[in-house]
Formats: C-alpha cells, sequence, structure tokens
C-alpha cells in the first residue's frame, strides 16, 4: 500500500487504532451504529460499506463480536482496512474487496449473527451530487440501493440475525417497508438529535430476521447538551474520548 494514502491512525482507546485517509475517514454516525449495534455479544459480524473498517474495530475492541468481515467497493479503503487488521487483530477482522451484489461464493450466506450498514444516505437522483466520485459513492445510491442493502443482509443473516442500520429520518418508512419484504423485522428504533427541542438528524434501527413483528421505540439520543457533548456521547466516545473529542 502507498504509505502516503494514509494521512493518520486515529486512537480508539485499549490499544486499537484505525488508519484514516482524507478520503476515508468516520463521522460520530459510524461510532453511534457501532454502540446501536452492541447490544449483544455476537461470535460473527459483518459489515457492508465497511470504508476504513470503523465499526468492525469499534465491536473487537469492546469484544462485542469474536470475529468479524468487513465488505468494501474501494480498493483504497480495503487497503488502509485490512493495514489496521494486520496491525491490530489479523486473526478477527477479514476485509473482502467486492461489490455487495456480488458476494456469492465470497461470504457464507445464513451464518452471520449480525450485519451492519452505515448505507449512501441520499437516494438515486435525489440532491445536486458531489463532484468528488467518492463522495457520490459515500453519500448517494450509486454503486448500491438501500433495497439491495437490506436484501443482501437478509441472506447474509442467519435466522435471528440481527441487522443494524442507520440512515436519515426521510428513509424511515423505506427502511420498514423493505426490512418487511426481505423478511428482517424492525425490532428496534431510535432517534437521534443534536440538541433537545431539535428535530432529528439520524434514525438507528435494527432488524431481526425471521422474527415475529413488535417494535421497541428507544428515547432519543441527544448529542450535545449546550455546546458541549451531552453524557451519553461521552459515555459512548468512552476510552478514547480524551484522544479523539
Amino acid at each position: 500500500m502507498d504509505p502516503r494514502i494514509i494521512s493518520k491512525k486515529e486512537p480508539l482507546g485499549k490499544g486499537f487504532f484505525v488508519n484514516v485517509s482524507k478520503n476515508h475517514t468516520f463521522g460520530t454516525d459510524a461510532v453511534l451504529l457501532a454502540d446501536f449495534a452492541a447490544s449483544k455479544k455476537v461470535g460473527s459480524h459483518c459489515d457492508l460499506g465497511a470504508g476504513c473498517g470503523i465499526i468492525s474495530m469499534l465491536l473487537l475492541r469492546d469484544e462485542k463480536t469474536a470475529r468479524s468481515v468487513g465488505v468494501e467497493i474501494s480498493e483504497e479503503a480495503v487497503d488502509l482496512a485490512r493495514l489496521t487488521a494486520e496491525e491490530y487483530c489479523a486473526d478477527r477482522l477479514d476485509i473482502v474487496h467486492s461489490d455487495l451484489n456480488d458476494l456469492r461464493g465470497k461470504l457464507p450466506f445464513g451464518e452471520f449473527e449480525l450485519v451492519t450498514c452505515n448505507p449512501p444516505y441520499k437516494a438515486s437522483g435525489a440532491g445536486i451530487l458531489s463532484s468528488a466520485d467518492r463522495d457520490v459513492v459515500a453519500r448517494h445510491e450509486t454503486m448500491c440501493t438501500l433495497e439491495e442493502v437490506i436484501a443482501v443482509a437478509s441472506r447474509l443473516l442467519r435466522s435471528s440475525g440481527r441487522l443494524c442500520i442507520c440512515q436519515r429520518p426521510e428513509r424511515l418508512a423505506d427502511i420498514i417497508a423493505l426490512m418487511r419484504q426481505y423478511r428482517v423485522e424492525p425490532k428496534r428504533l431510535r432517534t437521534v438529535s443534536k440538541r433537545v427541542g431539535e428535530e432529528p438528524w439520524l434514525v438507528l434501527v435494527e432488524g431481526m430476521r425471521d422474527a415475529k413483528p413488535g417494535m421497541r421505540v428507544m428515547p432519543p439520543l441527544f448529542v450535545y447538551e449546550g455546546q458541549d457533548y451531552s453524557e451519553e456521547m461521552l459515555k459512548i466516545y468512552g476510552s478514547y474520548k480524551e484522544a479523539y473529542l
């Protein structure tokens, strides 16, 4: 891998770091999704659209999964994630360079206990496209759609396995409808707002393969209290807050 691609190592605490570049880093939404998905320990986890590998690394750091596989289409992001895996958890993290619609023969279907995805937020044809190709892929459904993400996750999951996904609130109806279409029953929902009194900017949704109907709506999460991070956000950032925040 070209060392010039790496801009820095982000500390995650507990001796873990993740390699990032100016093109492939991570934001608050990925950290919140990892925390949301970590409600139960699992033996096997797959992250679709893994980017630099942040969600897998956070779950492995906190021993919320025994083994993780990241699927990523960007060659640069794959190189970053593989370097991180080699340095910190080579025996527990695999990175698959693939389109998520081309996973047959590359990953076992029907065996994962947990699938996560921080997908493109904007539907195809919605909004003005970014001038940078990497931003288009990350933010718009140009390489995969929300339906494809949920369909693939359903095939990867074992019965009673969980899919955890984050999205913009305006896509919530789509998420619930598509989960049910692909036999992933919505079971948990949490909204995320910047501050008390503001509309949510993010929704976190968990669905369970082949489960019975019945969804729990959790209390909202607020990122800030005034100008500072809320107590819950500081708890989520946990052991690496001093280095990262």
